[in-house]
């Protein structure tokens, strides 16, 4: 293994790198150009402490975590300085603070990271157009195609790692593979701040002494089961009788370690897709049984919507309220509208409604969530309801012009006005998705 030049960055390693590429398995582009690890994973470092960190350059070398503070309130990331500690992502904050008191504690910014995302992914889409966005700071791209015009696979890794740093400030590490699940396997390897490349014919021997729990889909509960009968490595599972593998984990699963112990993957990098839906939720610090208040909540949730819609050019149909009660059941409710809106005012209406037909009765509610699906494109909209009267519309196109030169605080609803909203900030730990179910 042998380290590339690092432009004064941690190490970038790459494994046997071979110019002489044989035919691959990485789909059509990379079996049409004989490339055999066409499949690269980009994943951001620390995403959200590092856009904060750049933001505020004060925050470098310290433990920084991103997510809510209150007593619900979750880490959604951590800066490495704070995972030095036993911090991880969806731990309690609570928990995160007793293992790292000194951490400085950030409340997330989904709408920066958000553009963020888009920038780095304007760079990936430059490289190639199959780019299958897995979150904010995550996507496969499949490079079999770009090529001769950009260089072999861990150069155009290189590349992009570069591009990032320089254009952006930011750091991430690519893992470059012959398949999805090991493209994925060698970014992780990678952190923080490298690249690894694993060449095809290396696949079985990198494997072998690695753990059962890098195979993907193994979790705790599955690893657990197989330690338990001495399948500790990736080789164990190999040498395990496939009749002993499915009495243990059941015929699908075993089916599946059978092929990931060998480094087989068939999936393919299917690119970024249009959005389903969007939606915004919000946990709450106390229990709610107050109707009031949840009617008050939908309004901020409305109106975290449908400016995101109306910014995407879409309107939606079906307008959908989501509740998580006390005891931790989650109901949802949805109504199919005759023609689609992205009128923050509507779609309040529409969901306040839905929430009123439940007849709540001193029910208390953890979280509530407001989502829109069935979009279509903007103007659709606005001809399906030309005759309808169009002052909340025109009302929304000026908050949005006035949120876009002055930021997002300078319009809110007067009802919004003299209340802050009573959450606990547990929301930080959803992951935000280039493509929202």
């Amino acid at each position: 293994m042998t380290p590339l030049p690092n432009r004064g960055v941690s190490s970038i390693y790459r494994i046997g790198i071979d110019t002489q590429h044989t035919p691959g398995r990485g789909g059509s582009y990379a079996r049409r150009m004989g490339v055999a690890e066409p499949i690269l994973h980009v994943d951001m470092d620390a995403f959200y402490p590092s856009v904060e960190t750049r933001k505020d350059p004060s925050l470098l070398g310290k433990p920084v975590l991103v997510g809510g503070t209150g007593g619900r309130g979750v880490v959604a990331s951590a800066s490495y300085e704070a995972r030095a500690f036993g911090v991880r992502s969806a731990m309690p904050m609570a928990q995160a603070m007793r293992l790292c008191p000194q951490a400085i504690v950030l409340p997330p910014d989904f709408e920066m990271y958000q553009s963020v995302s888009a920038d780095i992914r304007e760079i990936f889409l430059s490289v190639t157009p199959l780019v299958e966005p897995l979150s904010l700071d995550e996507a496969f791209l499949d490079v079999g195609g770009s090529v001769r015009l950009l260089g072999s696979p861990p150069q155009i890794g290189a590349l992009i790692r570069r591009r990032i740093r320089d254009e952006l400030g930011l750091a991430c590490s690519v893992g470059i593979a012959p398949n999805k699940f090991l493209a994925k396997l060698c970014s992780g390897k990678a952190k923080p701040d490298g690249l690894l490349h694993l060449q095809a014919h290396e696949v079985r021997d990198y494997l072998a002494p690695l753990s059962v729990r890098d195979l993907w889909g193994v979790g705790e509960q599955t690893a657990a089961k197989l330690e338990r009968y001495a399948v500790r490595t990736v080789a164990d599972v190999r040498q395990t009788p496939d009749a002993t593998l499915v009495r243990l984990m059941g015929a699908g699963v075993a089916q599946q370690l059978r092929w990931l112990s060998e480094g087989r993957d068939a999936r393919t990098v299917v690119p970024h897709e249009a959005a389903k839906g969007m939606s915004a939720e919000e946990t709450f610090a106390h229990d709610i049984d107050d109707v009031e208040v949840l009617r008050r909540e939908l309004l901020r949730l409305a109106e975290k919507v449908g400016p995101r819609l109306r910014a995407a050019g879409l309107a939606g149909r079906t307008v959908t309220l989501k509740l998580r009660y006390a005891n931790f059941q989650t109901i949802t409710r949805s109504r199919t509208l005759l023609v689609p809106t992205a009128e923050g005012t509507e779609l309040h209406r529409e969901s306040v409604e839905l929430l009123d037909a439940l007849r709540l009765e001193r029910v208390r509610v953890r979280l509530i969530g407001l989502g829109v699906s069935n979009l279509v494109h903007g103007d659709s909209s606005r001809q399906l309801s030309l005759t309808a009267d169009d002052r909340w519309s025109r009302l929304d196109r000026a908050a949005d012009i006035a949120r876009e030169r002055f930021g997002g605080a300078a319009v809110t609803r007067g009802a919004l006005l003299d209340s802050d909203p009573p959450t606990s900030g547990d929301q930080a730990a959803r992951r935000e998705d280039w493509r929202t179910p």
